[in-house]
C-alpha cells in the first residue's frame, strides 16, 4: 500500500487531520457514514463495513507508521471509526428490530458516542493493554474493545430505560 493511500485510509479521508482532538473528530466523522450504511443495508451493512474498515485500517496503519517511532499518531483515526461503528451496532439492530428510523433512537447514538469516547480516552483494563502492544494491531484493537464496551453500555442503558423503567 503506498503512503498516500495509507494516509487516506488511516486518517479516514483526512478527518484525523482536524484539530484539536483528532480522535473525537474521527469518531464524529464515523456517525454520518454509519447512518448511510444503516440506510443501505441495516446492521448487516454496518457489520460488513466494520470488518472491512478494520482490515483496511490494520494495513493502512501499519503502512502509514512504517519507519516511525510513533506507532499511534493522533491523525490515525480509522481505529476510532471502527470502534464507533461497533458501539453503534446495538442501535442499528434495535432500529431494525423495532422497524423505526435509526435517527429516532438518538439517545442510543449519543450514549454510543459518549461511552466510546470515555472508554477510548481512559483505556481501562483490556483496552489499555491492547493500546500498550505498540503495533498496528494494538492501535486497532484498543478501539475495537472500547467499541464493544460502549456497545454494551448502550444495551444496558437501553434495557434500563425500556425494560426497567418502561419508557
Amino acid at each position: 500500500m503506498n503512503h498516500a493511500t495509507a494516509k487516506l485510509i488511516a486518517t479516514f479521508f483526512y478527518a484525523g487531520l482536524m484539530k484539536p482532538a483528532p480522535g473525537t473528530w474521527g469518531s464524529l466523522a464515523a456517525l454520518p457514514v454509519a447512518w448511510v450504511l444503516h440506510q443501505i443495508g441495516g446492521p448487516l451493512a454496518l457489520t460488513i463495513a466494520t470488518i472491512v474498515a478494520y482490515m483496511a485500517g490494520l494495513y493502512a496503519t501499519r503502512a502509514y507508521t512504517a519507519g516511525s517511532d510513533n506507532h499511534d499518531p493522533g491523525e490515525v483515526v480509522i481505529d476510532e471509526v471502527v470502534g464507533m461503528w461497533i458501539a453503534l451496532l446495538p442501535v442499528s439492530f434495535g432500529a431494525r428490530m423495532m422497524g423505526v428510523d435509526i435517527l429516532a433512537l438518538y439517545p442510543g447514538w449519543i450514549v454510543a458516542f459518549l461511552a466510546f469516547r470515555l472508554f477510548d480516552i481512559t483505556k481501562p483494563g483490556p483496552i489499555g493493554a491492547a493500546d500498550r502492544r505498540g503495533d498496528a494491531a494494538g492501535v486497532m484493537l484498543d478501539d475495537v474493545y472500547a467499541g464493544f464496551a460502549a456497545g454494551f453500555t448502550v444495551i444496558v442503558l437501553a434495557y434500563a430505560a425500556h425494560g426497567l423503567l418502561g419508557a
